[in-house]
């Protein structure tokens, strides 16, 4: 499982020139799954997530977890981010899990991140979407389950 985070003061995903999901400040998360992903894997990443200290304290320090900023999540299905590029110039998708599986994960991984108590907005899985965000610091982080656990 692979996840781009990046904190934001707002974002927002549209499709069909409809606003699908939208938080105020927070963090993005561009989630793709591959072969092996599981539910545990979802739990894992999603306490990861929300316990991962990115806003600043009093300090200036990034010692605030998402938690305990209160910020919310705007989750977005991203099976782009297992394209494979080392070869040709087109992008292999075969390292993406499949539609169906990758739905049904993308959705346990939604619902841990609401048991942690995050408030989450969604993009709609499977569709063309438009994603805007207002980057703050900037903060951009990868998170991959094959490094972290």
């Amino acid at each position: 499982m692979r996840i781009v985070l990046q904190r934001v003061r707002r974002a927002r995903v549209t499709v069909d020139d409809e606003v699908v999901g939208a938080i105020g400040p927070g963090a993005v998360l561009l989630v793709g799954f591959t072969a092996g992903d599981d539910e545990a894997t979802c739990r894992k990443m999603a306490a990861k997530i929300a316990d991962l200290r990115i806003f600043p304290d009093e300090a200036g320090k990034m010692n605030v977890s998402l938690r305990d900023a209160g910020g919310g999540v705007l989750s977005v299905s991203q099976f782009t981010l297992y394209g494979d590029v080392r070869r040709g110039r087109r992008p292999s998708f075969s390292a993406a899990l499949e539609a169906d599986a990758a739905r049904a994960l993308y959705e346990a991984f939604n619902r841990a991140l609401t048991g942690h108590g995050l408030e989450v907005a969604t993009g709609r899985f499977g569709a063309h979407m438009t994603v805007e965000l207002v980057n703050d610091g900037p903060v951009t982080l990868i998170l991959d389950s094959a490094e972290l656990f």
